[in-house]
């Protein structure tokens, strides 16, 4: 008869991760050479240590570096006298004894490292619980993807901590890559210094879209503001396709306002000059099919990314960027529109300025973390109607303070046509019928001059001159395009 194996199957106590030999060393190290904190103080926190005492400890010594004063048993002997955690591990005698057995100082940076880690292991075995016992929870207010876009947060969060990037940059490193950067530029034949338009006008005034900056686009509902925005898209897409990367960029789209089938749609229509109301009725002829075989097998191969997730929040357009940027190299973002985004909603009571302010800042945040330009579009106030002259102004931007003050280049999409075809004269009481017909032929001219013309209005830009674009607009295919196809991006002279 075989007899029962020994229980050896006990469930095992694991105790979090940390190096308390590590955490005394840094003390010791700090206590004896005050110049020790520079190694740490730009990721070390006291909440980061293991054993709280130790992090009291580390927080004192800060706390005297930081007020010029020296940091050492003698000093720290009174401030700890009372304390009774560090009683607990032998009082202010504790203080000596760290600073007595330090070997070297030379490694401190090593062991807040240490230190660091340990603490980002324990926070994520919390987040790891906390994603279990949030999957457990049967929530009907908050559904699985919104736990999951939660948890990446909590990770990317987690990730960023004590990852520093900042610091001071000698100035000869600064100068090199401004060099580089207009190298880069003058064997372009664009000469573009960022993600080309694709609009030589609009390229030639902005010098291409800059990495890291915030590009707001704004205009009155039916201006084209979209159709703008999914051009130059389309066309940095299509740039980086056809140049192996060396122009444009891979782009990724938050189309709040619309579902990314009506923004396919819209794409379709101007690739195959079929309009868009007419595919989407299903008014195609025999002939339009080649063109929509050919088109897809363009379209299908651009590197353009839609996400249509309704009221996005700053930080999941973040979390889904980084993701982007890390499987596919991203290159652009467009958001179609700002005031569709919510903030935190950490706090309720903000008014909607405050939550813009902080939308606008999420996304400059955004861009200079993984140096790409954002183009954010944003819609006008009404204060555009009551005005003879509808050209848009910086005031009309809607919450306008946050968001002329984060972005560095402003433009507005204005096209007179629209105004215009809507202002047909009607004759006036007790009017000639020769004055109305003067007018009119007025009118009519005016019509013409401005017919299919859109305007970009450069009305802020942080590198360049501002001044107006004028493009191509076609409607039925909801295209903007050179008004003059024909000009070279060198037939422009200096200005």
């Amino acid at each position: 008869m075989n007899s029962m194996p020994p229980a050896t199957d006990q469930p095992e106590y694991r105790t979090q991760p940390h190096n308390e030999e590590a955490e005394q060393a840094l003390l010791g190290a700090m206590l004896v050479n005050n110049r020790s904190y520079e190694k740490v103080s730009e990721f070390l926190r006291p909440e980061h240590f293991y054993r709280p005492v130790h992090g009291r400890v580390f927080g004192a010594i800060v706390n005297f570096i930081e007020r010029g004063q020296i940091a050492n048993p003698v000093t720290l002997k009174a401030y700890f006298e009372r304390d009774p955690d560090l009683g607990a591990v032998g009082g202010s005698g504790y203080l000596a004894e760290l600073a007595a057995s330090v070997v070297t100082v030379v490694n401190a940076e090593d062991y807040g490292r240490t230190i660091h880690t340990n603490y980002l292991r324990r926070q994520l075995i919390a987040v790891g619980e906390d994603m279990v016992n949030e999957a457990y929870r049967h929530d009907l207010e908050v559904s699985a993807q919104d736990q999951i876009e939660a948890a990446e947060k909590q990770l990317f969060d987690l990730a960023s901590t004590g990852d520093i990037k900042g610091g001071f940059i000698p100035f000869a490193r600064s100068l090199e890559a401004a060099i580089s950067t207009a190298e880069a530029a003058f064997r372009r034949t664009s000469h573009v210094t960022g993600v080309t338009s694709g609009l030589i006008d609009l390229d030639h005034k902005l010098g291409g879209l800059h990495r890291s900056d915030l590009i707001i686009l704004a205009g009155r509902p039916s201006m084209g503001k979209t159709a703008l925005a999914t051009n130059i898209a389309v066309n940095a897409a299509k740039a980086y396709m056809t140049s192996n990367g060396v122009d444009g960029g891979v782009v990724g789209v938050f189309s709040l306002e619309m579902s990314a089938e009506q923004l396919a749609n819209r794409i379709l229509a101007d690739e195959t000059k079929v309009p868009g109301d007419k595919i989407r009725r299903g008014e195609i002829k025999d002939s339009d099919f080649p063109r929509f075989i050919e088109a897809n097998q363009t379209l299908a191969r651009l590197p353009l990314y839609i996400d249509d997730t309704p009221g996005v929040t700053v930080g999941m357009l973040r979390t889904r960027a980084r993701r982007l940027k890390r499987t596919a190299n991203l290159g652009m973002i467009v958001v179609d529109y700002l005031q569709l985004m919510r903030g935190s909603g950490m706090n309720r009571s903000e008014n909607r300025v405050q939550e813009i302010s902080e939308i606008t800042r999420g996304l400059k945040a955004v861009a200079k973390e993984l140096e790409i330009p954002v183009v954010a579009l944003s819609q006008l106030s009404r204060a555009v109607e009551a005005r003879e002259d509808k050209r848009p102004q910086l005031s009309d931007l809607r919450e306008s303070g946050s968001i002329e003050q984060d972005a560095d280049v402003v433009m507005f999409v204005y096209r007179e046509q629209y105004y215009l075809e809507r202002a047909e004269p009607s004759r006036r009481p007790e009017e000639s019928e020769e004055k109305f017909n003067d007018r009119y032929q007025r009118w009519q001219q005016r019509l013409g001059e401005v017919h299919n013309v859109g305007e970009c209005i450069i009305a802020k830009q942080r590198h360049g001159p501002i001044g107006t674009v004028r493009l191509h607009f076609e409607g039925q295919f909801t295209k903007f395009s050179d008004l003059d196809p024909n000009h070279s991006a060198h037939s422009h002279s200096d200005e």
